[in-house]
Formats: structure tokens, C-alpha cells, sequence
């Protein structure tokens, strides 16, 4: 099994930690058990981040020219997608879900890595965008995030971010229309392309009983009419069924499905890091998506939140009008200055300690009982400011994010007084526990007795500010929260 990458810096590994739960709950459809879902989503999520900073790489290096690539979550599901692909070649296909073993072995899956032209319209239509502009789009269409935290996540102005939704919609439209255009296409499929823009850009027009036959038998101008038509609440199916391949519905519903978990737990977005105000920004130009330049505006750069928090959909309007522009993206990724939160495992020889990681959890398909908590990806620690070490006065918050009969996720947040210039948190068990995989944290466990200790990125704490970490764990029969916590050797009280 392959290490995970060291993050760079505190942007990737926020971004580490908030991609995790997307890839392995696609992960976990493809595979026959959790374990092989475990182990899919670690060898995608090492292949898809070098993927990933290669292509940041090279634009960098491309005098300027803009590299055409997917944003971080889906360029991650396509690697899991790939990774099974590999799983099967080298004859580990049996632990795959057999549905998928028929779909890579078919023509279908073949469309993912065949001719460019001839991959899916939505597919191509997103990777033509901006990153930013398709980031956004995916972040609100698919990972059903509510649009506030879109919009901090962005960079944007939450009072405008509903218009720049739009915006992103319909420079979607128009990628994807070109992208119809550009396929090769037979005769009977040429005739339709023209009433088929003009249908599908109306949300009354019906659509003629000549085009609907054609549309039921042709798979390309299907494609076509889902991602043209935005309209009537199809886009998030569009984008998942065309970008990710198999699985694409399935994983769109869990993500719908944890959205009402949140709801209902009346937690429908994630907090700020360590409950600070968000920093303003610089303010940056706008650009409408029919050319005119109407103003410059300032908008907020928001701190980018750590977990993902999904909402239940309700905000989708149809897109402006108009040809969008090539060149300025709508969604800015503004300056976020982020905590860490994923370093790379250690070396698995060792037996008492495991490695800060980030760590998947169990998807919902595989976890038939809940707390009722909703399911975010694991948070960063929360700070970088250089401290004194000594023990210090603290506040505890244990939070159950997540239970399954035999396993369940935590997340253990501790508030200082005093600045620490490293820390050790140690608390025990009353039911037997056992710790399996920790990320922001190394841990050893000595029976009942667990003890987390910094990791290398997340040792500082100012005073007044809060660390976290989180962890998978085992139990039988009981699962009663843990007690006796204590920071430094100094016994903390609990919030």
C-alpha cells in the first residue's frame, strides 16, 4: 500500500483532509468490503495528488498558457476510477464490486480513456472551464456543499455567490455545447444539433417527438441534452454520471443523503476555523459572462473550511444568458491561509505509534447505524503560532461524529490557555475501545490508556487557541464516551 504525499504547505492539507471522505465513499461503492475500499481509496488518493501537483507543475512552467485539468475532488474520483481499472488488469479484480468488473470490461468504460473527442460531453465541458469556475460548479452541484461555504470555500462574496453560480452554469452550457459540435457526428445526429441547443435553453419549450426518439437511442446527444438543459434539476446527475463513469448516481445520492443527515442534526454548514472571522481581500474585478465588464467590486476572500459540510438542494436557477468569456474565471480561490491537516504515514514497522494520516471513514451504505451526527471530513489542527510547551489550562470537546456496529469516528478538540510549543493528549477508555488509525495526531495505546502526541506541522498552539484531531476506532458492546483527559500531563475539563 502506497504512502500517501507529504502536504506542501497548509492549503494542501486542508485540502487533503476535506478531499477524503468524497474519495473514499466513491471508493467504497467499487469495492466488496470496507477493507478494499481502505485500501482503493489510499493507492487513488496518492495517484490522483501527483496527478494533481504535476499538472500544477507544469502549468507553471507553460509561459502562461493554462493547463486543461479537473478540479481536486473529481480529479480524485476519476484516480479511483483508474486505480480499479488497474486492480482489474492485474488480477485483484475480485475485490472490486462486480458490476463495476462487467463496466471495465465493457465499451462504456473504454469511452474514459479512448480519443478525447469521443469522451463524455460533461466530461470534457468541465475540464475546458477554469479550475476555478468548475470547482465551483462541482462543490454546488454534486458535493451538494450548502452555497455559503461554496462561497467561502471560493473566495466569493456570499451576497453575489448565487449570480456567480449562475454565470458558472452557463459557461458550462457553452463548453459543452462546443464540445457537441466538435464530435464527430453522423448525419442524423448533425440535423438535431441546432433544435437541441434551442430546446434545451428553454424550460417551456417541449421537445419535438422526432428529437425525443432520437435522444432514447443516440448516447452522445443524450449527453448532450443533460448537460444543456439546466434547467429542471438534472445538472448534478449530468456531472456525475459524465465526470466520475460508474458509481456516478450512487455516489451523487450519498452525498444528497449526508446533506439530510446535516439538515437534520441542524448543523447545515461547517464552523470557521477555531471560530475566528473570516479575513477580508483585495477586491477583484468581475466579468460578465456576455463580455461586458460592468464593475469592479470587492469581495471577501473566505478562509477555506475545513470539512465539508453538504445541504439539501434548493438554490438552482437557470444560468444568464449570453456567450461566456474565455479568459477571466468566475469563482477566485482568494488567499486563504489554512490549518494543516495531513501529514504522511510513518513506517508501518513501527507497532506503537501510527503515523499521522488523513483517514477515511466508512460511507453510509457500510454504516447502518448513526449517531444522528452529520459525516464531515476530518478537521485540521488550528494553529502556527510558536508557544512556551509548558502544561497549560484546557477545555475538552469529544464529538462522535460517526458509529457502525463494530467501529465508529471521532474527533477530539482541545482549547489552551497558554501558548504550547508542543502537546500530548491523553485520555482512557471505559469500554475497552481500541484505536486503529489517527490523522493530525501519532498515538500509542496502553490498554485503556490512549495517548496522542503533535504532529510535526501542528506542535505550536498560541495561547487561547485550540488544537483537534481525529481517529477510527473499534468496540464491542458498549461505546460510552472516554474521561480522565488530560493536555501536558494536565488534566483538562470537558466543554
Amino acid at each position: 500500500m502506497p504512502d500517501l504525499p507529504t502536504p506542501k504547505d497548509d492549503a494542501e492539507a486542508a485540502l487533503f483532509s476535506e478531499c477524503w471522505d468524497a474519495v473514499l465513499s466513491y471508493a467504497d461503492l467499487c469495492t466488496s468490503g470496507s477493507t478494499a475500499a481502505n485500501q482503493l481509496a489510499r493507492e487513488a488518493f496518492a495517484l490522483g495528488m501527483r496527478e494533481a501537483r504535476a499538472a500544477e507543475g507544469g502549468t507553471r512552467h507553460s509561459a502562461g498558457r493554462r493547463a486543461s485539468r479537473l478540479p481536486r475532488i473529481p480529479l480524485l474520483l476519476t484516480a479511483v476510477r483508474t486505480t480499479a481499472a488497474a486492480w482489474e488488469a492485474q488480477g485483484q479484480g475480485h475485490k472490486l464490486d462486480p458490476d463495476l468488473r462487467l463496466w471495465l470490461n465493457s465499451d462504456k468504460a473504454a469511452r474514459y480513456t479512448g480519443p478525447p473527442l469521443s469522451r463524455p460531453i460533461a466530461l470534457r465541458g468541465l475540464r475546458d472551464m477554469q479550475e476555478p469556475d468548475a470547482a465551483l460548479l462541482w462543490l454546488a452541484e454534486v458535493e451538494a456543499l450548502p452555497l455559503r461555504a461554496v462561497a467561502r470555500r471560493q473566495g466569493l462574496d456570499p451576497a453575489a455567490a448565487m449570480e456567480e453560480l449562475n454565470q458558472v452554469r452557463g459557461l458550462f452550457r457553452d463548453r459543452c455545447h462546443r464540445n457537441h459540435l466538435d464530435t464527430p457526428l453522423d448525419a442524423e445526429c448533425r440535423s438535431y444539433v441546432r433544435l437541441l441547443d434551442a430546446v434545451t435553453r428553454s424550460p417551456v419549450a417541449d421537445t419535438p417527438e422526432d428529437l425525443s426518439r432520437h435522444l432514447a437511442t443516440c448516447v452522445e446527444c443524450a449527453e448532450a441534452a443533460a448537460c444543456l438543459r439546466l434547467h429542471g434539476g438534472g445538472l448534478p446527475a449530468a456531472l456525475a454520471g459524465g465526470v466520475i463513469g460508474w458509481g456516478g448516481l450512487a455516489y451523487l445520492e450519498r452525498r444528497r443523503r449526508a446533506a439530510e443527515v446535516r439538515m437534520s442534526a441542524g448543523r447545515p454548514d461547517a464552523p470557521e476555523p477555531d471560530g475566528e472571522p473570516m479575513d477580508a481581500a483585495a477586491g477583484k474585478a468581475r466579468v460578465l459572462r456576455n463580455g461586458l465588464l460592468v464593475a469592479a467590486v470587492l469581495v471577501s476572500a473566505l478562509a477555506l473550511a475545513v470539512s465539508l459540510m453538504p445541504f439539501g438542494d434548493g438554490d438552482d436557477t437557470s444560468a444568464h444568458g449570453g456567450s461566456p468569456s474565455d479568459s477571466t474565471p468566475v469563482a477566485g480561490p482568494g488567499n486563504p491561509s489554512l490549518p494543516p491537516a495531513v501529514p504522511a504515514p510513518s513506517d508501518p514497522s513501527t507497532s506503537s505509534t501510527a503515523s499521522a494520516a488523513p483517514s477515511p471513514k466508512p460511507s453510509a451504505s457500510r454504516t447502518p447505524t448513526t449517531t444522528g451526527r452529520p459525516d464531515p471530513e476530518p478537521q485540521g489542527t488550528s494553529s502556527s503560532t510558536a508557544g512556551t510547551g509548558q502544561a497549560a489550562t484546557c477545555a475538552v470537546d469529544y464529538d462522535l461524529v460517526n458509529q457502525w456496529p463494530d467501529g465508529y469516528q471521532a474527533m477530539v478538540t482541545v482549547t489552551t490557555e497558554q501558548a504550547l510549543s508542543s502537546w500530548s493528549v491523553a485520555w482512557s477508555f471505559r469500554d475497552g475501545q481500541k484505536v486503529d488509525q489517527m490523522w493530525d495526531a501519532s498515538f500509542s495505546q496502553h490498554g485503556t490508556r490512549v495517548t496522542a502526541t503533535a504532529a510535526d506541522y501542528n506542535r505550536t498552539v498560541p495561547a487561547d487557541g485550540s488544537l483537534s484531531f481525529g481517529f477510527l476506532a473499534s468496540w464491542q458492546g458498549a461505546n460510552t464516551a472516554p474521561y480522565d483527559f488530560s493536555l501536558n500531563g494536565r488534566e483538562c475539563t470537558a466543554s
